[in-house]
C-alpha cells in the first residue's frame, strides 16, 4: 500500500512539474493564432489545439512535411508532434484538454471531435515515445472514456483526471 501511495505522490508530482515547466493552463485556443485553415490537411480543416509554450526543439509533422513547433500555431486532426532531446511542448485543446510533452516524445494526435454545445467529444492520441502529462478537459468530464490515450502496450480510457505516461523505445 505505501509504495503504490508513493508511486502516485511521484506520478503527481512529475505531472506538476512538467506542466510548470511547459507554462501550460487551461484555457482554450487563441482565435486568430498560427496556421490558417489554407495551410491545414485537406482531411481536417478545423483546428483541434494550440501550442502554448515550447522549449528546445520541437517539431509538427503535417501531410509529410516536418516544421518547427512555434508558439501560437494551430494543430490538427493527423498532426504528430516532436520533440527533441532538449525539447518540451504545451498544448491547449479546443475543450480545454492539456498535453504537456517532455524531451524526445512522438504523439500523433489521430482523432479529435469536440461539440462546444454539449460539450461532448472523442480523443484518441497514440503516444509513440516519450513522456506526456495530461490534464483532461470537457471531453472527459461529460463523455467519461471518449478520451483515449495509446501507447505501444495499452489503450488508457480517461475518465476525468491529471495523469502522466511515459513511453520507453524508439517510435514506430
Amino acid at each position: 500500500m505505501a509504495g503504490r501511495k508513493n508511486l502516485g505522490l511521484a506520478l503527481w508530482l512529475a505531472a506538476a512539474f512538467l506542466i510548470a515547466a511547459a507554462g501550460v493552463t487551461p484555457g482554450g485556443v487563441t482565435p486568430g493564432g498560427g496556421a490558417s485553415a489554407a495551410e491545414a490537411p485537406p482531411i481536417a480543416r478545423k483546428p483541434i489545439a494550440q501550442i502554448k509554450k515550447v522549449t528546445g526543439q520541437a517539431a509538427v509533422l503535417r501531410a509529410g512535411e516536418r516544421r518547427p513547433a512555434i508558439v501560437g500555431e494551430m494543430l490538427f486532426v493527423k498532426d504528430v508532434i516532436e520533440t527533441g532531446s532538449d525539447g518540451g511542448i504545451g498544448i491547449t485543446f479546443i475543450d480545454n484538454t492539456v498535453f504537456s510533452a517532455g524531451p524526445s516524445s512522438q504523439i500523433a494526435l489521430d482523432e479529435f471531435q469536440f461539440d462546444s454545445n454539449d460539450f461532448r467529444g472523442a480523443m484518441l492520441a497514440d503516444m509513440r515515445q516519450g513522456t506526456l502529462v495530461v490534464v483532461s478537459g470537457d471531453i472527459a468530464r461529460s463523455t467519461p472514456g471518449a478520451m483515449k490515450v495509446k501507447t505501444p502496450t495499452a489503450i488508457l480510457g480517461v475518465r476525468g483526471t491529471t495523469f502522466a505516461v511515459q513511453v520507453y523505445g524508439d517510435p514506430r
